[in-house]
């Protein structure tokens, strides 16, 4: 499969051209992305999803992480990135129908299979109300491994430190493929993607709000 080609820019989002997956991240080039949490209601209770990131990632494999999200290839706009959602999950939605939550910027730095990345994103955060059953997500193999679903409430009580773990239940795709299987999961926050805790308590709160 070809490299993708991202718009690149500087720290101040002057463009500065085009570069592939990889050049980017092996050279810090900042890029922008698109995040996508998926969230509904059940009785009185909020509920959100999160993904558990393939282990063939060349960033943060095996991590559990937003819903749905991905980089803007180069010329694309928001309007056409949520096809991220279809792509990773199944679920159709354009962009009218997201909740625009935040913006933010984030760097990090890492090695994965003895090859170092620097990862400079600027990304639109977005809610989603979705009703559909975590069974009938059809997740895209190369990129998610599973998706979880647990009370809002208590993930972002496991972010600002007041609850060590939580049990997750979610759906996850089977070794060889095939449907998917029903999994349970004890969930840390050092499990997620390294971010500043502040990105995902503020994103949770945000939701809660979501209709």
């Amino acid at each position: 499969m070809a490299d993708e080609l991202f718009d690149i820019y500087d720290e101040h989002m002057n463009p500065l051209g085009t570069a592939t997956r990889s050049e980017t991240h092996a050279k810090g080039y900042w890029h922008r992305t698109i995040h996508c949490w998926l969230t509904r209601k059940e009785g009185d209770h909020r509920l959100v999803r999160f993904q558990l990131r393939q282990t063939t990632k060349d960033t943060n494999p095996s991590c559990y992480d937003i819903t749905a999200a991905g980089h803007l290839t180069a010329g694309e706009t928001l309007t056409e990135a949520v096809r991220e959602l279809e792509e990773e999950l199944g679920v159709q939605a354009p962009l009218e129908q997201l909740i625009p939550l935040c913006q933010v910027r984030e760097q990090c730095e890492g090695v994965v299979n003895g090859v170092p990345f620097i990862d400079r994103e600027v990304s639109d955060v977005f809610g989603l109300v979705c009703e559909t059953p975590l069974a009938e997500l059809r997740l895209q193999p190369e990129e998610v491994a599973g998706v979880f679903e647990v009370e809002l409430e208590e993930l972002l009580a496991l972010f600002e430190g007041s609850l060590p773990e939580l049990s997750a239940y979610g759906v996850e795709l089977p070794p060889g493929g095939g449907p998917l299987i029903e999994a349970h999961a004890v969930v840390r926050a050092d499990q997620f993607v390294p971010r500043d805790f502040s990105y995902y308590t503020n994103v949770l709160r945000s939701l809660r709000n979501c209709t």
